[in-house]
């Protein structure tokens, strides 16, 4: 039986959204404007996860807070975009700005939930698409779209999806890549951790099987003509059997099964990953790869560090003297990584060349990191201390180091290793030498050697 008490808010909190969420990434990503950023300034390569996280957790926020928590959410959004831009592979300029892509985007969040409630087969009835479809107009307001980007009834959304897959859409590298190599990559959730390198090999290559079968078949048939694609007859049965299992399931749950709060971390029980005694090779290697490379493709560019920044005002709110504060330092940061390592001038730094030149700069002379990573990390510990108070209580560290995905005992594992004299803040200085320690120290057994690639 249909649930008539459902609305769009509760049900884009539902947990089966996880059955949609690479359907949407791909409708967003076949955006060549969305793509292109994408390709120079997203994280998806190499976190993946965060960056499903993001665009759901985004979305929760969006649709499931009061007022003043949307306003500040689409403020967030609004500084977080104005920097996605550039020039595209094709020569085109390209802005996430453009209103047409975000109108597209934001449909899009609305389109996956109406299409999760119909492949679970309990489609909402005219009544409640209609007050769906109102919900979603009274948030979206707030993001100020010029008149007519949006269509103007739920009725017009139908033919608004078509005309714009025709005219817009392009199977671009992004949305290539989300359809076949990503989650081949994909390093292992932290969640999993019980699998094992070996173990999650064997599972993301069976996952990757099924989530292109999945989405390939549950994308709307307009755009998987315009896309080349073809929904074949085990996708067809693999979307029945999924979608509808799970919906058989969810009406049965409690509430407090069935629904996730906009903040609700994940699971907390899996167990600590032992400490390892390390050396500096290895672990600055670890550092590049989990850290640095933020777009997966193997080397530090600009663009991670613009990434990295991002993310980290992504977890704050920041005034924009605060983000512009924070990019400059990332920026800075770059300039040094660039001039100290990037020996052929080609834009871009190697692992062995960041292991190598971090390795001999830091035996040579503290300036080393003075020019570079310290003034970011400054710029860090002030956009976290957001009552000025000159040191980092737990709330604030959370703040910028948690998430859905750092275990809790992970997260004060840390903010011990920082309190170096145990009264429960942190200094800039206890701040600033825990990260020092982490590129001086020799051996593994350091505090410091805890502290980075956690969050």
């Amino acid at each position: 039986m249909t649930d008539r008490s459902a609305s769009f808010r509760r049900d884009l909190s539902e947990w089966r959204i996880v059955l949609v969420a690479w359907r949407l990434l791909v409708l967003q990503g076949a955006d060549p404007v969305v793509g292109a950023g994408m390709a120079e300034h997203s994280t998806y390569r190499a976190h993946p996860w965060r960056r499903v996280e993001h665009t759901l957790g985004s979305g929760r926020r969006l649709f499931y807070q009061d007022a003043e928590a949307l306003r500040r959410e689409v403020a967030r959004l609004e500084r977080a975009h104005k920097r996605i831009r550039g020039t595209g592979p094709d020569g085109q300029a390209y802005d996430a700005r453009d209103a047409a892509t975000r109108a597209w985007v934001l449909l899009t969040l609305f389109e996956c939930v109406v299409a999760m409630r119909r492949l679970g087969g309990d489609p909402y009835d005219s009544a409640q698409l209609e007050e769906a479809y109102a919900e979603f107009q009274e948030v979206v307001a707030a993001f100020d779209l010029p008149e007519g980007e949006l269509p103007a009834t739920v009725k017009d959304l139908p033919a608004y999806f078509a005309r714009y897959a025709r005219e817009r859409l392009e199977f671009t590298e992004a949305a290539r890549y989300l359809m076949g190599d990503l989650v081949r990559e994909a390093p292992r959730p932290q969640r999993l951790w019980f699998l094992g390198d070996a173990g999650w090999r064997v599972v993301r290559s069976l996952a990757a099987a099924v989530i292109a079968e999945l989405t390939v078949a549950d994308l709307p048939p307009v755009v998987r003509e315009r896309l080349g694609l073809r929904a074949t007859r085990r996708g067809a049965l693999l979307s029945v059997v999924l979608h509808r299992g799970a919906g058989a399931l969810v009406r049965r749950l409690p509430d407090r099964l069935r629904y996730r709060s906009p903040e609700e971390p994940g699971p907390s029980g899996r167990r600590l990953p032992r400490p390892r005694r390390d050396t500096r090779g290895p672990r600055l290697d670890r550092f590049f790869r989990e850290v640095l490379d933020q777009t997966g493709d193997g080397f530090i560019t600009a663009h991670d560090l613009r990434a990295m920044a991002h993310n980290v005002c992504w977890q704050l709110e920041l005034d924009e003297d605060a983000e512009d504060r924070v990019h400059r330092a990332f920026e800075g940061w770059w300039e040094q990584l660039r001039t100290a390592m990037d020996a052929d001038g080609d834009g871009k730094v190697s692992r062995e060349e960041f292991v190598a030149a971090t390795v001999a700069g830091c035996d040579r002379d503290g300036a080393y990191l003075e020019q570079g990573l310290l003034p970011a990390l400054r710029a860090v510990f002030t956009a976290a201390d957001t009552d000025g108070s000159g040191f980092l209580e737990f709330d604030e560290y959370r703040a910028v180091f948690g998430g859905p995905r750092v275990h809790p005992a992970e997260l004060s594992h840390g903010f011990r290793q920082l309190d170096g004299d145990g009264d429960g803040r942190i200094t800039r200085e206890e701040f600033l030498h825990g990260f020092t320690e982490f590129f001086t120290a020799r051996a593994g057994s350091t505090g410091g050697t805890q502290l980075l690639g956690r969050a």
